[in-house]
Parts: C-alpha cells; sequence; structure tokens
C-alpha cells in the first residue's frame, strides 16, 4: 500500500541557473523584468553564456513548496519530468535529499532536463527565462492512482498549464483526489501565465476542479482582468464553484501580507519581519509550502497563512528558491508550531 502523504505536488522538474545582474542587462536582453517568459534551447544556450557567473540548484516552483513543506514536518511527494542527464540527477538528489518523494522514471531520450536562468536585480526583483525541455514529457501515464489517493490535499502548479500533456496529467489528478474526498490546489504562478489561460484557469475554478487557490495580487488582478487590487479580492470573495460552494483564496502581497478568503469574508495576514530582501524567488512558492504545511497539521487557515508569510520571508533573504534556515525551529520560536 502506498503510505499517506499530506501534500502531493504535481510540476515542473527545473534546475535554476541564479545569476546577480542589473536593469540594463535585462534590457539589452529584451526580456520583461519581473516576469517569467518561455525560451527555446538556443535562447536557453545563448542566455547562460551572456549572464554572468551563476549559482546552480535544483528549482522549478512546485517542487520548491513541496521541499518548503517537506522541511516544516509534511508528509511529501512529487510529480514531474526529468531527462537521464546530469541536470535531472541534480534534480532527484536534490528533492530526495529534503525528505520529497520522487519515483517518476526520467525520460531515456527527448529534450533535456528544464531549466530556469533567474536574473536578479539589486532591488531583489528577479526576472525568469524557462526553457521547459523534459517537463513536457510529462503525462498522465506518470500520475500514480495510489499516490494521489494518498494525499490530503494535491497542489498544481500553474506553469504546468504550458505543455499539453500535462493538461490531461493535472485533470486526471484532480478528478483522482476528488473521488478519494481530498482536496486539490491551483497555483496562478504568473499573470503572464494567467494571460495564457485565463478562461481555462476559471474554468477550473467554476467547475470545481480546485478547491484551493494560490495568487499573488498581479496574478489576481489579470485573473479577473482589474487594475483595482480591491476588486480582484471581492471578485474571489464571491467566486463559487458549479455546487456553490466558495473557494478558499490565498492572496499574497509582498511587504503587505496575505489575504485569506473563504466563505465571503477576508483576512489580512501581515508580513514576517525581513532584515534584508536578497533575492524574491521563491517567495509565492514558500508561502503555499508554509501555508499546506500548517493546513496538513490542521491549524486554521489564518495560522496557517502565517506559516507562509514566515516560509516566504525566509526564503527572499538569501540567493535561492529554497530554504537554508531551520523553519520549523523559526515557526516554534513565533509560537506558530
Amino acid at each position: 500500500m502506498t503510505a499517506p502523504l499530506d501534500l502531493l505536488v504535481l510540476g515542473n522538474a527545473i534546475v535554476d541557473v541564479i545569476a546577480r545582474t542589473d536593469d540594463a542587462f535585462l534590457s539589452t536582453q529584451g526580456v520583461t523584468k519581473g516576469a517569467m517568459q518561455l525560451i527555446d534551447e538556443p535562447r536557453a544556450e545563448s542566455l547562460f553564456q551572456a549572464m554572468g557567473p551563476a549559482t546552480i540548484v535544483s528549482g522549478g516552483s512546485g517542487a520548491n513548496t513541496a521541499v518548503g513543506a517537506a522541511l516544516l514536518g509534511a508528509r511529501t511527494g512529487f510529480v514531474g519530468k526529468v531527462r537521464d542527464d546530469e541536470l535531472g540527477g541534480l534534480f532527484s538528489h536534490d528533492l530526495k535529499a529534503t525528505g520529497v518523494g520522487f519515483t517518476v522514471p526520467a525520460a531515456e531520450e527527448g529534450p533535456a532536463t528544464a531549466r530556469c536562468f533567474v536574473l536578479v536585480t539589486p532591488d531583489g526583483e528577479r526576472t525568469m527565462s524557462t526553457y521547459l525541455g523534459a517537463c513536457q514529457g510529462l503525462s498522465p501515464d506518470d500520475v500514480d492512482q495510489a499516490l494521489v489517493r494518498s494525499a490530503k490535499v494535491v497542489y498544481l502548479e500553474g506553469y504546468l498549464w504550458d505543455p499539453p500533456a500535462a493538461k490531461d496529467a493535472f485533470r486526471k489528478a484532480a478528478e483522482i483526489a476528488h473521488q478519494a474526498g481530498n482536496a486539490v490546489a491551483l497555483t496562478l504562478s504568473d499573470a503572464f501565465c494567467v494571460g495564457r489561460y485565463r478562461d481555462e484557469f476559471l474554468g477550473l475554478v467554476r467547475d470545481g476542479s480546485v478547491d484551493i487557490l494560490f495568487a499573488n495580487m498581479g496574478e489576481l488582478q489579470s485573473l479577473y482582468q482589474t487594475d483595482d487590487p480591491e476588486a480582484a479580492v471581492a471578485a474571489l470573495r464571491d467566486e463559487r464553484n458549479a455546487r456553490g460552494r466558495h473557494l478558499l483564496g490565498l492572496v499574497t502581497r509582498s511587504a503587505d501580507g496575505a489575504l485569506v478568503v473563504q466563505g465571503g469574508e477576508i483576512r489580512a495576514v501581515e508580513a514576517s519581519p525581513v532584515r534584508d530582501v536578497v533575492d524574491t524567488t521563491g517567495a509565492g512558492d514558500l508561502f503555499a509550502a508554509g501555508f499546506l504545511a500548517g493546513h496538513a497539521r490542521g491549524l486554521d487557515n489564518v495560522t496557517s497563512a502565517r506559516l507562509g508569510t514566515l516560509a516566504a520571508a525566509e526564503v527572499i533573504q538569501h540567493i535561492g528558491a529554497r530554504p537554508q534556515a531551520d523553519l520549523v525551529g523559526l515557526a516554534k520560536a513565533r509560537g506558530l508550531l
């Protein structure tokens, strides 16, 4: 029998290549500051040659969430696709070393393991260019029914909506989870991603495929096509699915903390103190990790969101999207665990 999980994440298996740069370099390279764009392999090679000294670490939005939740004590698994190459081995090793279960077989042929070039400017903002590579090979065959049924929450990465086959894997996992009486969460991932798939994401919310939605304010405004943050939050507050149930929404607001939107009510949660913002890569991922780890422990939604802001605050104070401090120790010191 498959051991029960608190959280199963479906996401893009990506290795991050992180470098410090400035706005002039972003302009020269023709990239939009603060956004994520998809690139092909030749562009990946040229960007790597142009960027400065880099730190190479395992990443991927959903995988970052899986790691963060595991480091907070949640029993966590990950479903994603790598190639049987050097970077694929690095990704697999790093994930398993943190206690995240990862059993999807590596592809023996086809595109190389995915990589994301993360350019960090002096203000801590990150701009990403992503070569999906082997990620796009994730298919419904990689979704193990017993594994999905074992998880209290199945968490789906919005970026995964780009590769067509992954959509089918996504829908398969959501259906199995609901048949087992478990919850399905979706993170919108990026405002440009929402722009590409707005109607489909709203469809997932409104047909009941998604129970919990994670978004930052920019993503939420893109979802509801408004420049007014209050209007976007109000639309989320009033959102109901086909069964008439309210969605649970978690909205991050950078230095202003987060909002918990549930049952027609909005609760504000303050941001955790930060000494220096070094790199905002992974802030939303770690917020989701903290919230879901708290949810798995049976904490109320506001306390879980506070755990999320704590995890987010830790990760933005150093380079890279994986925690470096003892998250459990920090949480206990704040009285959250």
